[in-house]
Formats: structure tokens, sequence, C-alpha cells
């Protein structure tokens, strides 16, 4: 069970920036809607099973992608001011080692005869579930532990320019991934700021295609419409 000390150990952010906020709602968010189509997939249904796994796959490379991000950005920019992060970086070999798990799970979901399907099925469910589980207490560990050792050693314009460094590197469909994971799970207000960031710092064209090719198609029509409105998009 979860000790209540780490449940009530949620530091304010007191106007500071929130370097991990956008991307672990996305992930959760993701997390727990495939979770739930895992738990009521009918894994006789060929068609349906193959784009729920495919849907896995994809989220397990981003997710594999995010804790490369965090090594060669966050972890490392801790580690150069002298702050050690033993903890998260053995967090994060625990997630390599469960998403070659998870793989293996998929491939025999994949293989299994007709008859051993839906059993495959449960094993992958379960799987998964157990790993969602920890990665939820590895994301509550960064955001009460390690974003207050962020926040001591580092200003909110050097944290904001480590995202843009992990946001630089990305190739576009990656980016555009990640935009269309995270925009459904943010607020109104997460929203606006970060698409208004989009709006200001990228090419008109660029901007263009990622409204058309993630933040439209990620968002309900009213969701949309309010952001527009918020940000000044045009019609």
């Amino acid at each position: 069970m979860t000790h209540p000390d780490f449940l009530s150990r949620i530091p304010a952010l007191d106007g500071r920036y929130d370097i991990y906020g956008n991307i672990h709602k996305g992930l959760r968010r993701t997390q727990c809607l495939l979770l739930a189509r895992l738990g009521s997939n009918d894994f006789g249904d060929a068609a349906a099973t193959d784009k729920l796994l495919a849907d896995l796959r994809r989220l397990l490379a981003m997710a594999a992608a995010h804790v490369r991000h965090e090594d060669g950005e966050i972890h490392a920019a801790l580690n150069g001011r002298g702050i050690a992060t033993e903890l998260v970086d053995e967090q994060h070999e625990e997630h390599r080692a469960a998403f070659a798990v998870l793989e293996g799970k998929i491939a025999s979901v994949e293989t299994a005869p007709a008859a051993h399907r839906a059993e495959a099925g449960r094993a992958l469910y379960l799987a998964f579930a157990a790993y969602i589980a920890d990665d939820f207490a590895h994301m509550h560990e960064e955001e009460t532990v390690t974003a207050p050792l962020l926040w001591r050693h580092f200003s909110d314009e050097e944290l904001l320019a480590i995202e843009m460094r992990i946001v630089g590197s990305l190739p576009p469909e990656e980016n555009m991934a990640f935009t269309r994971m995270m925009l459904p799970a943010m607020n109104p207000d997460q929203r606006a700021a970060l698409v208004g960031g989009m709006l200001q710092a990228m090419p008109g064209e660029v901007f263009a295609a990622v409204v058309e090719f993630a933040i439209r198609p990620s968002l309900t029509e009213a969701d949309f419409q309010a952001l527009r409105l918020s940000v000044g998009l045009a019609a």
C-alpha cells in the first residue's frame, strides 16, 4: 500500500515553471485510456485488436522517448550541478526492462492461437496495469521530489531552455504526436499557454500544419473553439 506521506507530499508550484506537468498529464491520460481499452477489448476481433496493439506500441515508444529525454537533459542538468539522480535513474532502467516485457506480451497476443488469444490478452492487460501503476508512482516522485530540486537549483528561464532543447530535438511527427497526447489532458489555461507559445515561436506554415494535424484532431470542437478564441487563432 502507498504510504500516507507519499500522498501528502505535494509541493506548491508557487508560480514556478512546471516542466513535468503537461507531459505527465498526457502520459497518465493515454495510459488510462489504453488500459480501459485492453480491459474491454474482444481479442477475437482481429481488426480491433490490431489497432489496439498498434496504439499500445505507439504509447510505449513515446514513453521510451520521454525517458531518454529526461535522462539526457533533466538528469544531466541536475548531475552537472552536483545533484544525484540515482533513484529516478534506477526507475528509468526498470521502465526500460518493462518496455521489453510488454513488447513480449504484445507479441504473444499476436501469435497466440485463436483459442488462447483472450488469455494472452488478459496477461497483457495485467502486465500493462502493473507497469502504469509503477509509472504513476515514478511520475509522482518526479513531480514532488525532483521538481523541487530543479526549482532550487535552476531558474524558470533555465528550465524552459531545458524543455526547449527537448522539443527542438524531436522530429516533426514525434513532436506532433506528443502534442496530440498532451493537449486533451491539459486544462484550458495550459493549452492556451502552450499553443500561444507555438504561435509566437513557429513559422506560420509550420504552425498551420501543427494546428491541422495535431491541435485540432486532438480536441473536441468545443475545446478547439475555446482555444481558438483564447489564443487568437484564425477561424
